[in-house]
């Protein structure tokens, strides 16, 4: 039987209460400090007078106090809503009426959110979250975030099933690159203090210093690193080749976009003992594939096979669920994934039964392209929503963006498609370069005509020297692509 999540922390704070549990900004809190501060956030819930199931709304940046706060939650035995402290009041407002959150906790010291008057207060009747704790958002690169119960018991197994996976466990220290409310957390936090390890936190005030990062894993000796791949080329920016190894680094998984191939081939030169590991998944789903990658492996990289439990098929664009090889769009059921939106007139597109009926599983349509070859490997090859036409031509804009990101001078790209009056559409690019790049706009569009067909060329290219926007979880945030136009 699977133990609990509150019940796998409770066990650590009796059995090594004086062990680090957290690191944050050269601070320990060890695992006694943190029950303490958790134990503080669970009578502050109390005394809001709460009825019984109702939910809180919580709201805050990386810190011990607030990873004390959701831990609160936990005792208390409280559902609680985490977005992202980075989205507008009114957006902030209206996720936490949908929740149904009445009250809104902030850790101590803090200056107490204040609804937005003006702010969508419809609240969503809620259905099937009896079993729920987490609930987090998606990225909202749509709109506004739409807002993903996690049953508790799909947190619990993928607890106790990435634990085993990356050997976390007292002693190892894992660093923690993502914000609080983004789903990588349930591992890089939940899942470490679950099993009696270290969590380095990364402050968000520095997240795009790759001085400040690499730092960190050197000095606290980090063994265990999961980040979006922006974290690897921020770190191969300032890493000197011959003077900085990250020895204690044992396991690298990158996550969550596809990763630049000259970020890929410097991984083994940066973490010399580190086994790499491609994860593929969605908050929806929490993950469903991982690659380990082999020694010298070129691009493309395989998102690989499902994981133990996990479900996948590949409808083509006829409609037939392909038995073998072939492509089209990725379906898939997990352990680990919600039972649908909060709000149900969201996911009628999303959370669906299998295609042609042939069982009842829950499935989710991921939306995402992909290859799968004889021996069942599966390769990313675009988004069925970034399909679009220019002059006719059929382009995927993510196909457009790998193209881009595959020029040694490129860290990240982005793509969209925008109307235009003659074409019908045309894409507009923006591409942030590698510090002290001499990157321009002709060297990249000569790039691009060698790979692309030209309608699929680009019309504007913005090279900036800057990351890129991101959304509330950490992606390029493409709906403002447009806006860095010069």
């Amino acid at each position: 039987m699977t133990t609990s999540f509150r019940e796998s922390f409770l066990a650590q704070v009796s059995r090594r209460p004086g062990a680090p549990a957290l690191v944050w900004h050269g601070e320990v809190t060890t695992y006694g400090q943190l029950y303490e501060l958790a134990d503080k956030a669970r009578a502050r819930l109390e005394w809001l007078d709460l009825k019984d199931g109702e939910p809180v709304g919580l709201l805050a940046k990386k810190s011990p106090e607030a990873v004390a706060l959701v831990l609160g939650a936990f005792l208390a035995g409280r559902r609680f809503l985490l977005p992202s402290p980075a989205l507008a009041n009114s957006s902030l407002t209206s996720l936490f009426a949908q929740a149904s959150c009445r009250h809104v906790v902030v850790p101590e010291g803090v200056e107490e959110f204040v609804p937005d008057a003006d702010a969508d207060r419809t609240v969503v009747l809620a259905t099937d979250v009896d079993s729920v704790h987490f609930m987090l958002t998606t990225s909202g690169s749509t709109g506004l975030p739409k807002i993903v119960p996690l049953p508790q018991r799909g947190i619990d197994k993928f607890v106790e099933w990435a634990g085993t996976q990356f050997d976390i466990r007292p002693g190892r220290t894992v660093l923690n690159y993502a914000p609080l409310n983004f789903d990588l957390c349930l591992l890089d936090v939940w899942t470490t203090l679950a099993h009696g390890g270290q969590v380095v936190l990364v402050d968000a005030d520095y997240a795009a210093n790759g001085r400040y990062l690499l730092d960190l894993v050197v000095k606290h000796e980090v063994n265990v690193i999961q980040a979006v791949p922006m974290f690897f080329g921020l770190l191969l920016d300032v890493a000197r080749p011959d003077e900085e190894r990250l020895s204690s680094v044992d396991r690298v998984m990158f996550t969550g976009d596809a990763i630049p191939d000259r970020t890929l081939a410097e991984l083994p030169r940066l973490f010399p003992n580190a086994r790499l590991h491609n994860i593929y998944g969605c908050t929806e789903t929490n993950d469903s594939f991982m690659h380990d990658l082999a020694v010298g492996e070129t691009p493309p990289v395989s998102i690989g096979k499902p994981l133990p439990g996990v479900h996948t098929l590949v409808l083509s664009e006829d409609g037939t669920v392909l038995d073998g090889p072939g492509t089209g769009e990725l379906y898939v059921s997990t352990p680990f994934q919600a039972a649908g939106y909060l709000d149900r007139t969201r996911h009628t597109d999303k959370f669906v039964p299998h295609p042609t009926g042939q069982d009842s599983r829950p499935w989710f349509r991921s939306g995402d392209l992909v290859r799968r070859e004889a021996d069942g490997r599966v390769f990313l090859i675009g988004r069925s929503d970034f399909q679009v036409k220019v002059r006719g031509v059929a382009i995927n804009t993510a196909e457009v963006e790998h193209v881009l990101q595959e020029h040694p001078a490129v860290v990240e790209a982005a793509v969209v498609a925008v109307p235009d009056p003659i074409a019908g559409k045309k894409l507009v690019a923006a591409v942030y370069r590698a510090p002290d790049s001499k990157l321009n706009s002709l060297t990249l569009r000569q790039h691009c005509a060698r790979r692309l067909p030209q309608a699929a060329i680009p019309s504007t290219l913005t090279i900036v020297d800057t990351p890129l926007p991101k959304t509330s979880t950490g992606k390029v945030d493409r709906n403002q692509v447009e806006s860095l136009k010069k």
